[in-house]
């Protein structure tokens, strides 16, 4: 994800833009056709390593992404970069191999939609 040089400034979590705190909720709640209506059309996710393009993809992404495992999540910190990309922290704990994780959601919005979407450690 291209974004400025700049140093982000940690926010706190209601502060997010609406669309991110959407996403995150209907995300968290495994409700992929609510997540998607917070994308752009040629939206891109990456997470784990690949990448889905456009609303078939993602929606096929957003379906899958965490059924392998059983976890909990919790948003533990945000930053504004800039007021088309924002980052939230998560911290994963589950049945998956390690037990803890510690994931960035880096988003690209543009009027009101999430352009771009990249999930990683």
């Amino acid at each position: 994800m291209s974004t400025p040089d700049t140093d982000p400034t940690s926010v706190r979590i209601d502060h997010l833009p609406a669309t991110v705190r959407a996403f995150l909720a209907a995300h968290d709640a495994r409700e992929a056709g609510a997540a998607l209506r917070t994308l752009a059309p040629g939206a891109v996710v990456v997470d784990d390593g690949r990448t889905h393009r456009g609303p078939e993809q993602v929606l096929q992404f957003l379906r899958d992404a965490g059924t392998r495992f059983t976890y909990t999540s919790e948003l533990v910190g945000a930053q504004r970069v800039d007021d088309a990309h924002w980052v939230t922290s998560h911290h994963l704990v589950g049945d998956f191999p390690g037990g803890t994780a510690d994931l960035r959601y880096r988003f690209a919005l543009e009027d009101d939609l999430i352009t771009e979407l990249v999930i990683a450690p």
